[in-house]
């Protein structure tokens, strides 16, 4: 499998992360393409950091993946705290937006996977509508029950698309893709959390200074609070602790 090579990768709480920014990002998204064999995106933040502590299958699939960015100015800060200097955050949902503009000037083939339907189409007529030269190669909702998912899996791989991008729940759609991402034989795969529910306008995005400042994930607390409350401040508030662990390592090793 051919992996990023602009920068080296950096280790962090069990995790492999690529030091890259988003430029150098898509310059080896266009060369996975172009070898035309299959490769797995993944971005970490936070959460996934948390909940790869708990669950090694989590963390094998994430460390297995091509490319690795950073998603979240928390996890940027801490790369600093621990001397592994991060370039920058490759937010999912930035990416998503460059490689659709990128995939339209380039001829590549998209498939959209994920959300409720309603969502996966509106996505689909607005950037059809913003690139009309863009191929959507095929669209899916992300509901299906486990003895549909073969029928899935051969959807997408009949669509014979360069990208894919999968709006579904985290780890569902790391295990997703890792178990079918071969067979589907799709060059580019990423999964992309919320990322649909945004330019569908289900779901507002922080202003740009709460981005920079880290505080996203304090806007989402504040649309949702009852649905985020539990990840923000219980089960991420780990996150805390387990960074503390990895310095006080770094510092004695």
């Amino acid at each position: 499998m051919i992996t990023a090579t602009h920068a080296k990768r950096i280790e962090m709480m069990g995790c492999i992360i690529d030091n890259l920014s988003m430029e150098e990002t898509l310059q080896t998204i266009e060369g996975f393409i172009a070898s035309g064999k299959p490769h797995q995106h993944v971005v970490v933040n936070v959460d996934k950091l948390v909940k790869a502590q708990k669950d090694p299958e989590l963390r094998r699939i994430i460390n297995d993946c091509a490319l690795i960015n950073a998603d979240g100015m928390p996890v940027v800060w801490a790369s600093r705290l621990l001397g592994k200097r991060l370039k920058e955050r490759v937010a999912g949902v930035d990416l998503f937006d460059a490689l659709m503009g990128r995939a339209a000037v380039k001829g590549w083939r998209v498939f959209l996977l994920g959300a409720k339907e309603e969502v996966v189409a509106q996505v689909r007529a607005l950037y059809t509508e913003r690139y009309p030269a863009l191929v959507i190669a095929g669209h899916r909702n992300g509901y299906w029950k486990p003895e549909e998912e073969q029928q899935v899996v051969d959807e997408i791989t009949a669509a014979r698309a360069d990208l894919l991008f999968v709006a579904i729940s985290s780890p569902k759609k790391e295990q997703f893709l890792g178990t079918y991402q071969a067979r589907m034989r799709i060059p580019f795969a990423m999964g992309v959390g919320g990322t649909f529910d945004v330019f569908a306008g289900k779901v507002k995005r922080a202003p740009l200074w709460m981005q920079r400042a880290g505080l996203e994930w304090f806007f989402r607390f504040l649309q949702e609070p009852r649905r985020m409350f539990r990840r923000y401040f219980i089960e991420d508030a780990a996150f805390i602790g387990i960074l503390a662990r990895e310095m006080r390592r770094t510092r004695e090793g």
